[in-house]
């Protein structure tokens, strides 16, 4: 009975599935001890036992470290985690595409960025007179070099360096007789490479001047030009004229710049040459695209080594008409023999001829090769024009570019220093500039007298108060940040343009770096012009050590444009104006905290600015003052005084801005306009 059950075991285990376990190999040396048996069918060498299929499976695929590939693929195909990692492949794709909307909509509703040139403020450098390096007493591009730091200290990215081409150095430099050269006063190519370099490893630009309209007469193509050489021949404007017993008849009544007749008898070519300016600055004949093509290569040259931008000036006088007729006159009673000053003459023929503003947007097309690479953009300035609609149009069109923007002398043209005064000087330029530019200001140049000696050393604060917190780039020439005066006439040394006008520096004194002989400029005997004799008080050093000092006071109001976003770019409202006090606001959308200034340009006043904007908190809180120790203090918005020259930044937080109230609405400007989102900490477009 037991052999035939054994012998029905194997069956019985194979029909319900029975797992053969191969590690119970019977001993071949013991089968032949305990069997007869040869069959291998009485006596298996397997052992046949019965165990569960389900349990073993499960056993077989539950997962362990270092599995290998099939047996992990038996375990991911497993519905329990196949679902998990299709949810979770579908969020990741869901997320991606939310990220990349998100990116697209923040991209297309952010502003744009302002660019270095509207970032910062713009620090105008005469290089003869800001630092002598060589101890010859001419300022020159070393010595810009050595006080770099100086312009880091002042928080200004943009350095605006005047003319530095060889010349004759007749009218400031600008009749250049190498374009392509340095003057050796201020150093050597080498030298400017040098001074670029630092420059820009600080994390600074440059921009420099380029006066296309003339040159000297010492330059090369003015010498071939006289000869008949060539396609030189053509390259400025001459005409027949005669002259007998040493009198010369001029084709026309044209006067230049600098008084008397416009036209130059040349004893080589035996013609009258035109010159708008000296008479060793003859004009080129911008009629001609050969010399057109002369300036486009200079700008090449430059932008190629380096440069971020250029000032372009004199631009008004690159045509002239091709009739020569008489200009008119302002006084046609007078006798035409006796018109010799420039001002005696409306100058139609002269300035701004048909054509012109097609010659300066090629020059910026020809920029525009250069600031393709991004954060390379490559700026364009332009002088202006006595007629502000005439200026603007330096700006261009919606479709065709020209300058980034003319420079504004507005504030530095005023007749007369009043609240009312300054507003009409911003008014004008803010109400006719175009859509959409970027305006500028301007308080100093090498052409005009010093702040101090203009108007008054007691309102030099408060100008560059103005200067920093109006909308748009501010201009400061150097020493105006600690308030430099002009030197007195007599001690002013003296160039002659012409034989009998005479041109006087005394805007142009050495910069005062502290109270060492010669105010640190140069190491040497003496200097190419005067210090002014107060420079022991007014100097970068010691001004550096008083907190209530000018240059402190510049210092904070460029940190505050830098750091304030309703500053930098946000809304202008005039609030009040009259004959002492100029108030507007500097707002931004989105933002409830406002600054108001409040800039006194007379007598001590008094002024109730509650009354003027109801929705005025009662108190203001003094962010900036003229008077440091006033910082800090609250204010009643119905009481607020300043004294004479004295300028207050208030802060306030409100809900309803200037900028959306009706009354103002014809008093508020924005150039590029923004709205500020606190719940995402961003800027975008679509207030």
């Amino acid at each position: 009975i037991v052999e035939e059950e054994a012998k029905s075991l194997p069956m019985e285990l194979s029909e319900k599935g029975g797992v053969e376990n191969n590690g119970f190999v019977q001993n071949e040396a013991f089968d032949d001890k305990e069997t007869n048996t040869s069959s291998q069918e009485e006596m298996p060498k397997t052992c046949i036992v019965d165990v569960d299929p389900a349990a073993t499976e499960e056993l077989a695929l539950k997962p362990y470290a270092g599995m290998p590939k099939e047996v992990l693929l038996k375990f991911s195909s497993q519905a329990r985690y196949r679902v998990t990692r299709e949810i979770l492949f579908w969020l990741i794709i869901a997320a991606a595409i939310v990220l990349v909307c998100a990116t697209i909509a923040i991209i297309a509703l952010s502003p744009k960025c302002l660019d270095w040139w509207q970032a910062s403020p713009i620090y105008q450098i005469y290089p003869r007179s800001f630092k002598d390096s060589n101890m010859d007493g001419n300022g020159d591009l070393k010595g810009i070099q050595e006080k770099l730091d100086h312009i880091m200290y002042l928080n200004i990215k943009t350095i605006w360096i005047t003319s530095f081409y060889k010349s004759p150095l007749k009218d400031l430099g600008y009749g250049a007789e190498d374009f392509y050269d340095i003057d050796p006063m201020f150093g050597s190519m080498s030298d400017f490479e040098n001074l670029l370099s630092a420059i820009h490893d600080r994390g600074l630009k440059v921009i420099m001047d380029l006066i296309p309209n003339h040159t000297s007469d010492k330059h090369r193509w003015f010498q071939l030009s006289r000869n008949r050489t060539g396609k030189y021949t053509d390259y400025y404007i001459w005409q027949d004229c005669t002259q007998a017993a040493g009198l010369v008849t001029p084709p026309n009544n044209w006067v230049s710049v600098f008084g008397n007749s416009s036209w130059q008898f040349d004893d080589v070519r035996k013609q009258c040459y035109f010159h708008q300016f000296g008479k060793d600055e003859p004009d080129l004949n911008f009629r001609s695209l050969a010399v057109q093509q002369e300036i486009h290569d200079i700008i090449k040259f430059w932008l190629g080594k380096g440069i971020d931008g250029f000032s372009f000036s004199a631009l008004k006088f690159l045509l002239e008409a091709t009739h020569l007729r008489d200009e008119p006159q302002v006084n046609k009673s007078q006798n035409p023999e006796s018109i010799t000053a420039y001002s005696q003459l409306y100058h139609d023929y002269t300035t701004t001829q048909v054509g012109m503003h097609d010659i300066i947007r090629s020059f910026r097309q020809t920029m525009n090769q250069f600031s393709s690479e991004p954060g390379r953009y490559r700026f364009m300035g332009s002088d202006g024009h006595e007629d502000i609609e005439a200026t603007m149009m330096y700006y261009g069109t919606t479709f065709i570019q020209e300058a980034d923007f003319p420079f504004n002398f507005n504030l530095i043209n005023m007749k007369n220093l009043s609240g009312n005064s300054i507003f009409e000087a911003v008014n004008l330029w803010m109400k006719n500039m175009p859509a959409g530019k970027w305006p500028n200001w301007a308080v100093g140049s090498p052409n005009a007298a010093r702040i101090s000696s203009r108007i008054g050393k007691e309102y030099v604060n408060v100008m560059n108060m103005l200067l920093l917190t109006l909308p748009g780039t501010p201009v400061t020439y150097y020493g105006e940040e600690i308030g430099m005066e002009n030197i007195v006439s007599e001690n002013v040394s003296k160039e002659h343009i012409n034989s009998d006008p005479v041109v006087t520096f005394p805007e142009k004194s050495p910069m005062q770096w502290d109270g060492e002989v010669n105010a640190g400029f140069t190491e040497g005997n003496s200097s190419w012009l005067p210090v002014n004799s107060d420079y022991q008080s007014v100097n970068v050093e010691i001004q550096m050590t008083w907190s209530n000092s000018t240059l402190n006071l510049y210092r904070e109001l460029t940190l505050l444009r830098n750091s304030e976003l309703p500053i930098h770019r946000g809304w202008m409202c005039y609030v009040w104006n009259d004959s002492n006090v100029f108030v507007y606001v500097r707002e931004l959308d989105g933002l409830d905290r406002v600054f108001m200034m409040v800039l006194n340009f007379g007598q001590e006043s008094t002024i109730d600015l509650k009354a003027i904007v109801p929705s005025l908190p009662s108190e203001a809180i003094i962010r900036l003052s003229t008077n440091f120790s006033n910082a800090g203090k609250a204010v009643n918005t119905k009481l607020i005084k300043t004294e004479m020259g004295e300028g207050l930044v208030l802060e306030y937080k409100t809900a309803k801005p200037v900028h959306t109230m009706e009354a103002f609405q014809g008093n508020c400007f924005v150039a590029e306009k923004a709205c500020y989102s606190s719940a995402f900490n961003l800027l975008y477009v679509n207030c």
